[in-house]
């Protein structure tokens, strides 16, 4: 990969290297009269991938929405990069956002261009020469194994090709953070495998921040007890049973945090709901 850009003056004023990368005091949200969200807390350190799990509808996605300044929540405050996005105007999202690199769970490719103008979308943006914007694309379709895809455009390519370059276009700006929503979602077992390869390459290589929501407990266990080789090039489980200490858990149920912490503590938590869950 490409050396990552210098943060501006701005970013170096605002963002201490120790702080936390997203902070989520006290959040709530409600839709209609229903409660989406209720009292949330925790943190995300830097360098750590925190994966969300829980029930569906139990407020995953909207919880990603709300880190990206896509919502508001009610009630509480957000707070990512040491700047509160939950009073933040919409101008000043834009700017924050060029730190942040999204994955969605259907990839949002835009069907009239192709892989490259997809991929290099914020690039041509921020007006980066040709030239450059060409090479940084063919860097991250090298990352995530598809250097031969670059003239396609999405309807020629299969599910987790076009997830792949959804991957792709997240980190072609280098962000500080990257919101994985459901990145395996509705993959069969073998992709979600090579995806969720790319997101601990992208964590081991780059250690990048990363907030992820998956539906598949086995993609997260994977991803918590795996690490990349770069001799290799292959992901590989961590010997001995070994975890990855910079990965985490969040889970939901219900709008509400019912756990916050380690692997080893999530499987060997004695609250009854969470052992069904897991299960």
């Amino acid at each position: 990969m490409p050396p990552a850009l210098s943060p501006t003056t701005d970013e170096i004023a605002t963002t201490n290297p120790l702080d936390p990368i997203v902070v989520f005091d006290n959040v709530s949200i409600t839709f209609d009269v229903k409660p989406v969200l209720q009292n949330i807390s925790f943190s995300v350190a830097p360098a750590e991938t925190r994966i969300i799990l829980g029930p569906a509808g139990c407020g995953k996605s909207v919880l990603m929405k709300l880190a990206n300044g896509l919502l508001k929540p009610d009630t509480g405050s957000i707070h990512v990069f040491g700047q509160e996005v939950s009073a933040m105007p919409e101008r000043d999202l834009f700017k924050l956002r060029e730190r942040i690199g999204m994955v969605f769970q259907e990839s949002a490719l835009f069907d009239s261009l192709n892989v490259e103008d997809n991929v290099a979308y914020r690039l041509h943006e921020d007006r980066v020469p040709q030239a450059e914007a060409h090479a940084r694309v063919e860097e991250v379709l090298n990352f995530v194994e598809l250097p031969n895809a670059i003239a396609k455009y999405p309807s020629e390519l299969s599910g987790g090709m076009r997830r792949r370059v959804s991957i792709a276009r997240a980190i072609i700006t280098h962000p500080d953070l990257i919101l994985y929503d459901s990145p395996t979602g509705g993959l069969d077992p073998i992709t979600s495998t090579t995806i969720v390869e790319l997101v601990v390459k992208q964590r081991d290589i780059s250690h990048t921040t990363s907030l992820l929501i998956t539906h598949r407990l086995q993609d997260a266990f994977v991803l918590a007890m795996s690490r990349f080789n770069e001799q290799t090039g292959k992901m590989e489980p961590i010997p001995n049973g070994g975890i990855d200490d910079s990965t985490k858990f969040l889970v939901l149920n219900e709008g509400q945090v019912v756990f916050d912490g380690t692997t080893q503590e999530l499987v060997h938590s004695k609250d009854p709901w969470l052992r069904e869950y897991l299960s």
